[in-house]
């Protein structure tokens, strides 16, 4: 969000995104603010210096389609912006820090609300009850936690299983701050940088950087505690269990160290 300074900056991604010749996609905010038009949010894509590395894409600024998900607990379908129909494969490039709402986000809530359509967004934070961003800013569709996560979950899913598994999943673990990137005014992190992992799991991946979050001797200058808190009084871990139980991943994983 524009005024955020913890995002993942355009000189640190450059190398990657264009060693694959890729286009870094982006869909609209369900929330007022500065990427919730067309107009504005390429302002921002421009001003954040994405625009200058790489072919940029809101992929709902023209349309949104339905996608098909495997569980339907909460969910129907998912609607994700049109431009996804426009690729083949897919690297979930993430963020991994706290959440407001969720308690923290890594690949999977990267890929369910990152992926979904401004009104797709609606439509998992209300855990299927509407289906618009004007909707969900009126007050309709408040849901319990535990099933705004298994939303996630399961749009996290579709996406994956949209691309037939043609995707590789990044949580960068540097600036980690309790707010989401989608805050204009996060809070500033109190924890160290802890590195960058990888997998084609992203159950895996959140369940790992959750474990290295959890793991951390606090001391001065590198206290894990606030986003301990922010995580558990969300019961943001339900997430990855949900996404494992669903068939999405497992939370068993092998840390290699490729330093």
């Amino acid at each position: 969000e524009r005024g955020g300074h913890n995002f993942l900056k355009a000189d640190l991604i450059k190398d990657l995104v264009q060693s694959v010749e890729g286009t870094i996609v982006e869909c609209n905010v369900a929330y007022p603010g500065a990427r919730y038009s067309n107009e504005e949010h390429w302002k921002t894509i421009k001003l954040h210096g994405f625009y200058d590395i790489a072919p940029c894409d809101i992929m709902d600024e023209f349309g949104e389609i339905r996608i098909p998900v495997k569980d339907t607990t909460h969910l129907k379908y998912n609607i994700v912006g049109e431009h996804v129909q426009n690729y083949d494969w897919m690297i979930n490039l993430a963020h991994f820090k706290g959440h407001t709402m969720g308690g923290f986000g890594g690949v999977l809530k990267n890929q369910s609300i990152g992926v979904a359509s401004a009104n797709g967004k609606a439509y998992i934070h209300s855990a299927g009850k509407i289906e618009t961003k004007e909707e969900l800013w009126a007050g309709i569709g408040k849901t319990e936690q535990d099933h705004f996560l298994e939303a996630m979950a399961s749009a996290a899913q579709s996406v994956h299983d949209y691309y037939e598994g043609r995707m590789v999943y990044i949580n960068v673990m540097n600036n980690l701050s309790v707010d989401c990137d989608c805050n204009a005014h996060p809070a500033d992190p109190e924890m160290s940088d802890i590195g960058i992992l990888a997998s084609t799991d992203p159950v895996a991946l959140d369940q790992a950087c959750l474990d290295l979050v959890f793991a951390v001797e606090p001391t001065e200058g590198n206290d894990n505690q606030p986003l301990l808190e922010r995580i558990k009084s969300r019961h943001g871990t339900h997430i990855v269990d949900y996404a494992e139980k669903i068939g999405l991943g497992s939370k068993q994983y092998e840390l290699v160290n490729i330093d």
